[in-house]
């Protein structure tokens, strides 16, 4: 929901290495039940606030479940799909705004 995300081009060996796709999402470092556990919705609304994000969700457990600390690094995790010369980097957005549920 902060970390922003890549605009990301296959290279010639993804085809060949990983059936012509790449990574979609950081994945998570946290169980979403502990994710429920770990965090409060003001605190993610705050941190996000912070950046010049807006949050909008339909449930509470929404926000809390995919609160940015429960992800990897996005760029760690871009990182390492480029050095494996799956991908090529094309751009990095940075979110405005984000809707859950």
């Amino acid at each position: 929901m902060g970390a922003g995300s890549y605009v990301l081009v296959g290279e010639e060996k993804i085809m060949r290495d990983a059936f012509g796709s790449t990574c979609h999402g950081a994945g998570r470092v946290m169980s979403r039940s502990q994710a429920l556990r770990s965090f409060t919705v003001q605190g993610i609304r705050d941190d996000l606030g912070s950046k010049g994000i807006f949050l909008k969700s339909a449930t509470k457990d929404g926000i809390l479940e995919e609160a940015p600390e429960a992800y990897k690094s996005i760029d760690q995790v871009i990182s390492v799909v480029v050095g494996a010369g799956l991908s090529r980097r094309v751009a990095k957005l940075t979110p405005l705004g984000v809707m859950k549920g």
